[in-house]
């Protein structure tokens, strides 16, 4: 697992905006503390994997194993390899 990217920001204010940025962006909030915030891209999956379980599973599941997969990487694979950003606020004390 990567380490998260960090943007450094001045303010608290500062950093609520770019949260409000992220989330409309895609991504969900992990955890966050007052000078601190942990994002992370939700994903459904990479389109090599879905194109891979669509070839191996369509013929006999029409589909359904395509989903199992989505649901999968949406619940558990994709929560270690997702990008992640950690705000922090260093300006303001």
């Amino acid at each position: 697992m990567a380490a998260p990217r960090l943007r450094r920001v001045t303010s608290k204010k500062e950093m609520e905006n770019l949260i409000d940025d992220y989330v409309t962006q895609g991504y969900e909030i992990v955890e966050q503390s007052e000078r601190n915030a942990m994002v992370r891209k939700k994903t459904w999956g990479t389109g090599g994997g879905h194109l891979l379980w669509g070839l191996l599973t369509a013929w006999w599941t029409l589909g359904i194993g395509n989903l199992i997969y989505a649901f999968y990487a949406k619940s558990t694979y994709a929560k270690s390899t997702a990008e992640k950003v950690m705000l922090k606020v260093d300006g303001e004390s």
